[in-house]
């Protein structure tokens, strides 16, 4: 994959990022291979977790992403 993707401390940082249209990535973390995982720009219509600051070692803080006709929601 292509370009720089921060991992953001807090949840307020991932959305303003978004809302900046900064660039944002997409962690699989399931074992069965079923998620996506890349840009969230490029990503299809749907509902995304997000866990951080790293999805592998350090869960502080949950959000949920949901990209529906083009707009992209974060909770």
């Amino acid at each position: 994959m292509q370009g720089v993707f921060p991992r953001f401390k807090h949840k307020k940082a991932l959305k303003e990022a978004v809302k900046a249209k900064e660039p944002v990535r997409l962690e699989a973390t399931s074992l069965f291979g079923n998620e996506y995982d890349g840009d969230l720009y490029q990503a299809p219509p749907g509902k995304y977790f997000v866990v951080g600051p790293d999805p592998y070692r350090k869960r502080n803080w949950y959000a949920s992403i949901e990209i529906k006709n083009g707009m992209i929601t974060v909770k």
